[in-house]
């Protein structure tokens, strides 16, 4: 390549028989002698000989002769056609907002007068007419509308702005008024085209006694628009004149800016570009749109050595590469691509010319980034492996579930590490427990490009032979790497079957990672490669180790949680009550449903008690896992052993309130840190012969209740402060309830939670209860149903018992002088009674047990005695004085005359005890029906 000096000593880099460098030369010549020119002209004061010259532009700009004068001209058609669309769009949508308030304003007029008071009892009077219409020309000449019309559900009107119209038929549509909705129609009506609404006129019980009608005329909608469109036209007018003369100026600036340089002097300014052009030390290509090349300057000659007649051939003809020759041809968009051209890499950018009207074609730049490609792509290989490694700290132990974090595991490997991933975990690990090596494994989780990859599906069951890559890292505890499968001896040993399927399928190589958390192992990663040719290397194995050891915590993590929570739901369902005991005063449903994020102290117990009665407890324990399950059981069997003591509502709760309290105060006392436990309770006892329910609660939900007829309440017993708080006394409230009622106890979790609070809880309750069926097990599905959402976030325990009343005729009593010879009386009375219900066997044991509580009762009591016997499930004998003292069963001495009466009663009978009332005391015994 030869170079030529030019006039400055700088050197050109053309090629010999271009004209180039002396239409450079020429080209500086003419700028500075007009650079002289100007200079002369303003600092004399002479005039400048080329004035006359650019004033003759300006005019050939403004006639259009110019560039500059046919962009004028095109950019004031463009904006005169903008201006015309603008007002034509800004007066149809003056006449849509007209008609639409206009619609709007007929809604709200008729609206208020409807509800208007007076409007509803005019309709009623004789004479609606004479009322009516004064106010409805009043409210229409108020509102501005042209008409108010109130009618009948006839359609009969009943006012009309034109008063020969009163009494004739409505035109319009009356129909969904009548169903109680608001019709707005377009319509031709007795005054003209206008918009109407009608809306209906409800009675308190929301019948419908009347229509009222308001509506616009067309013309005056049409007037409203008319009175704006001399505004939009001025301002049209201003836009269009403001965007004639910013064009004007536009298009002078562009006359100014090119200088008036012909096409000779605009030939030269394209050389001397030309020229600066060859000088980069970046190679620029230019292609025509069907792929010939234009120009290609020095640099990119040297870079891609092309020939020295390579313009104007097609750029597939310049033996090129075939993946950059296609690139240049195709004139599609490229960033810094890179293309092996000999030994250089080449970062190619392409670019279309023709996106802003140039043109067809590309233009493409070309930079040698050999050394720069080696380094950026170790670079972002680091950088991909580094952000795997943070997805993996954030993406993997999204839930504390073990198969779900190993398969978040193999879904994060695959593609961007491996083409397939397998984890396999010890069974153990599955149930939360510690891993043994002498259990097999299980195929947890898989993962790959496609799914028909051979190898072991989920949940196959997997025993390694010792010489298999999974085994030597179980055993070894480190990472295991097989760069070609196919040579894998010990690999083969362990199905020699399904490998040599694996390696058809083209999988090559494999990685094994064993999963170790702390000193524990708990199974084993693979990572397959079959897409790739290239095998696994030593630095993809230490990215592997690093994959596997942030996945491991979080699979140890779930492993931990999993079985701490097993140990609370094996817990707090050992305390929970299996089955419900028999009873006949209640039928019963309940439902316990666990919260989602684990277990909870929420419990309930159903408790037979003396005299056919029969206890229901609702409780909740604050918080979630073992303490919450444990302390609930603790609350449970206090509850058993106080029931057991026949004690009211109130004092039963009492003595939980001081037990809660003896908790905390323990707890604090071992350790300082110890959660305060808290706990709520609802306490009832029904009783079937009297038809009444006494309750108790502390802190609890209060109880509903719905009737034999669907009404729905819920009864005002008094709350109580939560159990464990102390210092306050509890008290109980006692409730008649109709046979066929249904008492409904249930925790906090079904009607509060953090989206809704309680009150609007007790509310959808109460809805579904007045929806449900009569039956307990339909009560306890429909409310489940309408409460619960699909993953409730607290425990949920829900009892629903209809009463039943046991019959009068079951049912004998009498009262009892305080005379020891009472006692034969008693005994008659009884015979006969058990021989009515056919009891005659039970005869001679219940005469024994019922003499020796009245003579007990005559000895030891007070005044008044009464004895009643019921027939339930068993026979139930009971003797109530007033007295508060309690006898105690003994053992009488040889020479004790008495002492054996209440012997000989625990004896005979199944059950026998005592129980407290306001006025005295109960004795009670029960024996088996035969």
């Amino acid at each position: 390549m030869v170079r030529l000096p030019d006039r400055s000593g700088s050197r050109s880099t053309h090629r010999p028989g271009g004209p180039r460098a002396r239409h450079v030369a020429d080209h500086a010549r003419a700028t500075r002698k007009r650079r002289t020119l100007d200079a002369a002209g303003g600092a004399g004061g002479h005039t400048d000989p080329a004035e006359p010259k650019r004033t003759g532009r300006l005019r050939s700009a403004l006639t259009g002769r110019s560039v500059a004068g046919q962009v004028f001209v095109l950019q004031v058609v463009i904006v005169l056609l903008l201006v015309v669309a603008a007002v034509v769009s800004l007066y149809l949508q003056v006449r849509h907002d007209s008609t639409q308030e206009a619609r709007r304003r007929s809604v709200a007029v008729a609206q208020a007068f409807a509800n208007a008071p007076g409007t509803r009892e005019a309709l009623s009077s004789p004479r609606p007419t004479v009322i009516l219409q004064p106010r409805a020309e009043a409210a229409r000449k108020a509102t501005g509308v042209d008409f108010i019309v109130v009618m009948n559900t006839d359609g009969i009107r009943y006012t009309h702005p034109k008063p020969n119209r009163i009494g004739k038929k409505f035109v319009g549509t009356i129909a969904p008024a009548l169903a109680g909705k608001t019709v707005v129609e377009e319509i031709n009506g007795t005054i003209g085209r206008l918009d109407q609404a009608v809306v209906p006129v409800k009675a308190p019980d929301g019948k419908v006694v009347g229509l009222v009608s308001a509506g616009v005329t067309t013309r005056n909608i049409g007037g409203a628009a008319n009175r704006q469109l001399p505004l939009v036209l001025l301002a049209a007018a201003v836009a269009l004149a403001l965007a004639t003369g910013g064009t004007a100026l536009v298009s002078r600036r562009l006359l100014r800016q090119t200088h008036g340089l012909g096409p000779h002097e605009m030939t030269r300014m394209y050389e001397h570009h030309d020229a600066v052009l060859h000088a980069v030390r970046e190679g620029v290509l230019i292609a025509t749109g069907e792929g010939r090349l234009l120009l290609a300057n020095d640099e990119a000659h040297r870079l891609l050595d092309l020939p020295e007649d390579a313009e104007g051939r097609h750029v597939l003809e310049l033996g090129l590469p075939a993946d950059t020759a296609d690139l240049l041809a195709s004139g599609r968009v490229a960033t810094d691509e890179v293309h092996l051209v000999k030994d250089r890499l080449l970062a190619v950018n392409q670019r279309p010319t023709d996106v802003q009207g140039g043109p067809p074609g590309s233009v493409a730049t070309l930079r040698d980034s050999t050394e720069l490609r080696a380094l950026s792509g170790r670079a972002e290989a680091a950088r991909e492996r580094l952000e795997m490694l943070y997805d993996a700290g954030v993406g993997i132990g999204t839930s504390l579930d073990v198969t779900r974090t190993a398969q978040e595991l193999a879904e994060l490997a695959v593609p961007r590490f491996a083409d397939f991933a397998t984890v396999d975990l010890f069974d153990a690990v599955l149930d939360g427990g510690q891993p043994e090596a002498v259990t097999p494994l299980r195929r947890t989780a898989v993962s790959g490009i496609r799914d028909d990859a051979p190898l072991y599906p989920v949940g196959r069951q997997l025993s390694f032979v010792d010489t298999s890559p999974q085994a030597r890292s179980l055993r070894s505890e480190q990472a295991v790497l097989e760069p070609d499968l196919d040579l894998a001896m010990g690999w083969h040993a362990q199905d020699l079957e399904r490998t040599a399927q694996v390696v058809d399928y083209g999988i090559h190589s494999l990685i094994t990672v064993p999963l170790r958390a702390g000193s524990l192992v708990l199974g084993v990663v693979s990572f397959w490669r079959s897409e790739k040719p290239e095998p696994f290397d030593t630095e993809e194995l230490a990215l592997a180790e690093e994959l596997v050891a942030r996945a491991a915590i979080s699979i140890d993590n779930a492993r931990r949680y999993t079985r701490e929570h097993s140990m609370a739901v094996t817990l707090q369902r050992s305390l929970l009550p299996r089955r419900l005991p028999e009873q006949s005063a209640l039928d019963i449903a309940y439902r316990y449903l666990p919260a989602q994020a684990g277990v909870g102290g929420d419990w309930f117990d159903v408790l037979p008690l003396s005299g056919a009665r029969v206890a229901l407890v609702v409780g909740d324990v604050v918080g979630h896992g073992l303490h919450a399950a444990a302390t609930m059981g603790r609350l449970r069997t206090a509850v058993h052993n106080f029931s057991a003591l026949d004690l009211p509502p109130d004092e039963l709760v009492a003595l939980l309130d001081e037990l809660v309290a003896r908790i905390d105060q323990d707890e604090a006392a071992y350790d300082g840190n110890a959660p305060i436990t808290g706990a709520t309770c609802l306490y009832a006892i029904y009783d079937p012969v009297a038809r009444s329910c006494t309750v108790a609660r502390a802190g609890h939900p209060p109880p509903a209740l719905v009737r034999p007829d669907g009404s729905v309440t819920f009864p005002d017993v008094p709350a109580g402060p939560p159990l464990g708080l102390g210092g306050l006394p509890f008290e109980t409230a006692e409730l008649e309830l109709e046979e066929g009622s249904r008492l409904v106890l249930y925790t906090d979790g079904l009607v509060e939670n953090r989206h809704r609070d309680i009150d609007e809880g007790l509310d959808m309750l109460r809805g579904a209860l007045e929806r449900a069926g009569k039956s307990p097990e339909e009560t306890c599905r429909s409310v489940l149903e309408a409460q619960l959402p699909s993953r409730p976030s607290d425990d949920v325990a829900l009892i629903v018992a209809r009463t039943r009343a046991l019959p009068a005729d079951r049912v004998a009593e009498w009262d009892v002088p305080p005379d020891p010879a009472a006692v034969s009386g008693v005994r008659a009375a009884l015979n006969r009674q058990l021989e009515r219900w056919g009891l005659d066997e039970l005869a001679f044991t219940t005469e024994l047990i019922l003499s020796e509580l009245v003579t007990n009762a005559i000895r030891y009591g007070a005044d008044p005695i009464h004895v009643r016997v019921l027939f339930d499930r068993t026979l139930i004998c009971e003797v109530f004085d007033s007295s508060s003292t309690s006898p105690h069963l003994r053992y009488a001495a040889m020479t004790d005359e008495g002492g054996r009466g209440l012997f000989l009663v625990a004896q005979l009978a199944e059950r026998w005890g005592t129980r407290y009332t306001p006025a005295g005391k109960v004795i009670w015994a029960e024996q088996p029906l035969p």
